[in-house]
């Protein structure tokens, strides 16, 4: 039986620490004369996370530090977590703990044998201070080796409000409102999307709303663990549906070849941007951090959002996502990541990053004050009280050979569809041959 840890000293002030936030750089520990727990020891975290979210995830880490006298080194990943983190784990040099994007990937992992189980304290946290759902994602076989700390809240629509007025537009309630407000848009001079199709899973994030809505979410559940094959007639409706708005060249900035060349921030910056090229943008919750840290805007003034409309006659959906953080069997400072973790499943972790804005946690606990503003206060209000019914990102649920690499399965394949949306039934016979060979493998 695994020894309890006795939880952190959350007490203590969290202070201030000296930080360095380049890829593969260290964060010193605070110049404090008081005893530190892990003082000389080095914690390696592993994330996606690039500029603001980097930045802000920093400051989580340097109150870890402050807290235990840990140093940190953070290694950015990219979008191939599963590709990268796996390289490293057979080479012989995994980082000690791994932010986690994809449920699949840490699926995968887990049954790799490549995982260390949680600490009792984390489960405690767990159980007393997150919805169950999310304790459930964490777990494998019956064992729990994920911890859920940034949350996303993937349907939400994000506009100018100057640019919807400017049309004499509204926020849409329905997808066919949707394609209505965006041509009244063009028609005022400015095109209604900016679409971020250069990575790839922006496009998964744009079906499965779609998908949820149309289909209904027990299909979803169905297709997401390929109980449904991909050329179903839902998925076909699905993929004709988006390709109403992917195939408009009045309502996609660029037309489907200009958004292949378009990356998630470029997206966000030609909507919020000093020159807007486009009125609205969709992707999740974690927009806001892009629209206040990269180009100094105010969430709630200078741009607002809606939530997903409803396809047809199914209900809005509520799509959502997040990072785990997971320990690595054969971390090198196995004890260490364990108390990062400890401390990352507090409130008092997640207050930091919340207070910085582009942040949601699943913590109950967390007071939503420490939110930066009224919009994000109301998201991560909204993604509490959903969190035994919506429904966790499809693609993240796939093996990471079909819904989380760079330039194949569903990521690439849908990439086709946004730069030719006419073949819809090819690209549904594409995306079924690609998750029949991932899931079989």
């Amino acid at each position: 039986m695994r020894t309890r840890r006795p939880a952190l000293a959350l007490t203590a002030a969290l202070g201030l620490a000296t930080t360095a936030t380049a890829c593969g750089t260290t964060t010193p520990a605070a110049d404090n004369a008081g005893a530190k727990p892990l003082s000389g020891q080095t914690v390696s975290v592993a994330a996606t996370w690039t500029g603001a979210e980097q930045k802000n995830f920093q400051k989580v880490l340097d109150a870890f530090t402050a807290k235990t006298g840990a140093k940190t080194v953070y290694i950015s990943t990219g979008d191939n977590v599963s590709t990268l983190v796996g390289s490293k784990v057979e080479g012989g040099d995994p980082p000690d703990v791994v932010m986690m994007p994809q449920l699949g990937v840490l699926q995968q992992f887990a049954r790799k044998g490549w995982l260390e189980p949680l600490s009792p304290t984390v489960a405690d946290r767990l159980k007393h201070d997150f919805a169950k759902v999310w304790s459930d994602y964490g777990t494998v076989d019956g064992k729990l080796y994920g911890l859920y700390f940034k949350a996303a809240h993937k349907s939400t629509v994000w506009y100018s409000p100057s640019a919807l007025d400017g049309a004499g537009a509204k926020p849409p309630a329905t997808f066919d409102q949707l394609l209505a407000t965006g041509h009244a848009v063009s028609d005022s001079g400015l095109p209604a999307f900016s679409v971020a199709g250069e990575a790839g899973w922006p496009l998964t994030d744009w079906f499965e709303n779609v998908y949820l809505s149309q289909a209904g979410p027990e299909n979803y559940d169905k297709l997401a663990k390929h109980q449904l094959p991909w050329t179903d007639p839902t998925v076909v409706n699905a993929l004709t549906t988006l390709g109403k708005l992917f195939g408009d060249r009045q309502l996609v900035a660029g037309g489907g070849k200009g958004a292949l060349q378009t990356d998630f921030p470029e997206s966000v910056q030609q909507v919020f941007g000093d020159k807007p090229k486009a009125a609205m943008v969709y992707e999740g919750d974690f927009v806001g951090a892009v629209i206040s840290g990269d180009l100094g805007k105010k969430v709630g003034e200078d741009a607002r959002f809606f939530p997903f409309p409803a396809v047809g006659t199914g209900k809005p959906p509520v799509v959502g996502g997040g990072d785990a953080a997971v320990v690595l069997k054969d971390a090198k400072h196995k004890d260490a990541a364990q108390q990062l973790l400890e401390f990352l499943a507090t409130p008092e972790a997640a207050g930091v990053w919340a207070q910085a804005g582009g942040f949601l946690s699943p913590n109950k606990s967390l007071d939503t004050a420490r939110y930066p503003d009224a919009t994000t206060r109301q998201t991560a209000e909204s993604l509490i009280a959903a969190a035994d019914t919506f429904r966790f990102d499809l693609s993240d649920q796939a093996p990471a050979a079909f819904g989380g690499t760079q330039g194949s399965g569903e990521w690439k394949i849908l990439q086709d569809f946004l730069a030719d949306p006419s073949d819809v039934n090819g690209t549904a016979q594409r995306l079924e041959a690609a998750a029949a060979a991932a899931y079989q493998g």
